[in-house]
């Protein structure tokens, strides 16, 4: 795949842009194992300062780079300023809390006194250049919730961008270096996905993050296990929306659409399985439809646009695929389901019901606004429903029932279970999956220590 920026609103290439060569990569992995060897002893406040710069920069160019987001993948440009701002409240953040996070732990005295030690401390320091895979869905958000941490814990950053956001990935560079981090505590390596293996083997590099598909995350994890380095991978999601009788009907249906269709509904924790109690099942599905029927789809840099192109072509007929192979095995199209005519890689929001475990969108991830409808019969069947898909990476539940709470708690297998409302990051709550939306945490406490050698200091009495 060329490092280019194609507009998928109209599929014209605008940049495009020379892989970096040995030489060059060379110099980058040179500089970011010597600037790790100093900037491992700057203190936190220093950190913070830096960061805390690189948010107001940020916010100041906002807009800018919003529309650059939106050019170069499609995300509805008011969509893609809320990303900016939520990149720099996680700057913020982690620049704030960074330091409690990682301080000292010290055991209880009387297990101290019990090893035979006088005092024992357990201590985070940070490991060495890590090397982030990240996607083009949420281009600057997917960077800043691993730079932000990795930096506060005093690692340095390599970033392989995908490869059709190439200006968004050297503005994450240059905003770093305009804050005054030095040149090689955050490098952009422009370079194909056929250059990671060599790079993940190299010395130099002591860790590894990726989000992206689960082939992505397979051979990044198959490379590190070789070389005994530690891995994050934040894969795919198929997420279930559960509805149940006690519900607010018309909130639930109303906040679904926007569940499904965010980012034009290409995010790994969309709600893409919504799976309604029999009892309210005909009243949230023709709510449902309503809301996303009524969504405005068009050009994604105009304010009043709700859902903007998807991001390539490709994209759109791999989604065309899985819908067309549910409606040939018997599922029913209540909206959308058919590409639009005109330039642009466009798909209507699309909801499909009498969905059934042979079809193919059942137990693949849908990576568009094409919602699936599931009736239950009850909550064990809810349950089952929802677990029925090799994803696990988090969960929506409406209720107002107590004892449904702690069951859809307990039962469901996912890296988050939110109720009520629609799931969301937030730096200080952990974010990662179970099954095969992969492993490990990013964000929070537990995301900042995932990069950290986790270390022993015991002294003898």
């Amino acid at each position: 795949m060329p490092i280019a920026t194609v507009n998928p609103a109209n599929g014209e290439t605008l940049r495009t842009y020379e892989a970096m060569g040995p030489e060059e990569i060379e110099r980058r992995l040179q500089l970011a194992e010597a600037t790790f060897r100093t900037y491992r002893t700057t203190p936190f406040a220093e950190r913070a300062r830096l960061l805390h710069r690189a948010a107001g920069l940020l916010d100041d160019i906002a807009p800018d780079i919003a529309k650059v987001m939106t050019t170069e993948m499609g995300k509805p440009v008011k969509q893609a300023r809320a990303e900016a701002a939520k990149c720099a409240k996680a700057m913020r953040w982690y620049a704030e809390h960074a330091e409690s996070l990682l301080a000292d732990e010290e055991p209880s005295e009387f297990d101290v006194k019990d090893s035979g030690a006088s005092r024992v401390r357990v201590r985070y320091r940070p490991i060495g250049p890590v090397l982030a895979v990240m996607p083009w869905n949420f281009p600057l958000w997917q960077v800043i919730r691993f730079a932000a941490p990795a930096l506060m814990a005093g690692n340095v950053g390599l970033l392989k961008h995908a490869s059709n956001v190439p200006q968004t990935a050297l503005f994450l560079e240059d905003l770093f270096h305009q804050a005054g981090y030095s040149e090689g505590t955050f490098q952009t390596l422009l370079i194909g996905s056929g250059e990671v293996e060599e790079i993940l083997r190299d010395e130099r590099v002591k860790a590894a993050t990726l989000t992206g598909s689960e082939p992505a995350g397979r051979a990044v994890a198959s490379v590190c296990g070789e070389m005994i380095k530690k891995t994050v991978l934040e894969l795919g999601g198929s997420d279930p929306y559960v509805v149940m009788p006690s519900a607010d009907i018309d909130r639930a249906a109303r906040i679904a659409v926007t569940a499904r269709v965010q980012n034009n509904g290409q995010s790994c924790i969309a709600a893409k399985r919504f799976i309604v109690h029999t009892d309210v099942y005909d009243a949230f599905a023709e709510r449902f439809v309503e809301g996303m029927e009524a969504l405005r789809v068009g050009d994604p840099l105009a304010e009043e646009t709700d859902v903007g192109p998807l991001s390539s072509e490709q994209g759109r007929a791999e989604l065309e695929e899985l819908v067309d192979d549910a409606r040939r095995s018997g599922a029913s199209v209540l909206c959308g389901g058919e590409r639009p005519d005109g330039d642009g890689w466009f798909y209507p929001p699309t909801v499909l019901a009498g969905i059934t475990r042979e079809m193919r969108i059942h137990r693949e991830e849908a990576f568009g606004p094409v919602a699936t409808l599931y009736r239950a019969g009850d909550l064990d069947e809810a349950v089952l429903i929802a677990n029925d898909s090799p994803f696990g990476l988090s969960s929506n539940v409406w209720t107002r029932d107590e004892a449904e709470v702690d069951r859809f708690a307990r039962d469901l297998e996912a890296g988050g279970v939110f109720f009520n409302g629609m799931t969301a990051s937030h730096p200080a709550f952990p974010f990662g999956g179970v099954k095969r939306s992969g492993y490990g945490r990013e964000l929070s406490g537990h995301g900042i220590r995932e990069f950290c050698n986790i270390t022993t200091v015991w002294h003898g009495a």
